[in-house]
């Protein structure tokens, strides 16, 4: 896989952050993606990955694209589960942000440990949008 322009990083209490990190995403998916519909089905699902690393996660949110010429790879990393949990549980999704991945993404997984938390998902770049 090549990486599409250098990971982007921001901070969790960084206001702007996740508005920079779905344009990033949006321009660097456009360059493998030509179907606006497609592209907003990546754009949501990084939206709902960084919000959940906002909102579950701590320290430096990494966004890093990548591609074959044919799928595209999406990570979204963060320092691991907030310090605010004393029982060290692991986060879940309060939301339906997974549910919207699990059905948009052609594959996706969630791997945390006590210090890093990475959300993926795969796009095949030549298929319709979903709900076509």
């Amino acid at each position: 896989m090549e990486r599409l322009g250098e990971p982007f990083g921001f901070g969790g209490d960084d206001g702007d952050g996740g508005r920079r990190a779905r344009r990033v995403v949006r321009e660097r998916a456009a360059k493998v993606i030509s179907d606006e519909g497609l592209l907003d089905d990546v754009e949501l699902m990084t939206a709902e990955a960084v919000a959940n690393a906002v909102l579950h996660g701590s320290g430096l949110v990494t966004v890093t694209v990548t591609t074959d010429g044919h799928l595209l790879h999406v990570e979204i990393a963060d320092d691991g589960p907030t310090h605010a949990d004393p029982h060290g549980r692991r986060r879940l999704d309060h939301g339906r942000g997974l549910t919207v991945i699990d059905v948009l993404a052609n594959e996706w997984g969630l791997d945390q440990s006590p210090t890093r938390t990475r959300l993926w998902f795969i796009i095949n770049a030549q298929r319709p949008p979903a709900g076509l």
